[in-house]
């Protein structure tokens, strides 16, 4: 078995409405101290859209740090107070404008486990109805509607990029075989 390392402390240096950063002070296996630096957030949470006749509704939309567009699940991280199923359900109302009468839970994953203590929780959304999305002000979507077949393209093209789409899309595919 592996050996763990025990933390000793924790400091929070930055803190934002959208996570921590962190740096906690360990003990190494032969007891030398050591610093690690990440990022905590509350998670996230991501919802695959799946419309009645199998298509899965993505939405494109501007991403800062790239400088570019990006294809995209419905997503966003998890409030203070919320549980991951909360998250997903008004992630899918402001994002893309739906209500679910279905919402499964289909796992979780770790973006960055070198980098952040984020759990994002994955989710497909059925029976859906359309209501009026109420994006933030910094964020723009425009919905796309792909087949599993046309996304699995768009993967071997490398025209989807997010990291956090790649995941959820493994799962689901797992999930539906």
């Amino acid at each position: 078995m592996l050996k763990r390392l025990r933390r000793l402390s924790t400091e929070i240096l930055h803190k934002n409405p959208w996570w921590e950063y962190r740096r906690d002070e360990y003990l190494h296996p032969d007891e030398s101290k050591g610093e690690f630096y990440y990022a905590h957030t509350l998670g996230a949470a991501f919802v695959i859209p799946e419309m009645e006749d199998g298509r899965l509704l993505m939405l494109r939309q501007f991403r800062y740090l790239n400088q570019r567009e990006s294809l995209e699940f419905v997503g966003g991280g998890v409030k203070e107070g919320q549980t991951p199923e909360e998250a997903a359900k008004a992630e899918l109302l402001e994002e893309a404008g739906f209500q679910a009468k279905e919402l499964i839970p289909i796992g979780w994953f770790n973006p960055m486990n070198g980098a952040t203590d984020e759990e994002c929780y994955v989710f497909i959304a059925r029976g859906l109805t359309a209501m009026s999305a109420h994006p933030e002000v910094s964020e723009e979507f425009e919905p796309v509607m792909v087949t599993p077949a046309e996304l699995d393209a768009l993967i071997a093209n490398s025209e989807i990029w997010d990291g956090m789409t790649l995941a959820a899309y493994a799962l689901y595919r797992n999930y539906s075989r």
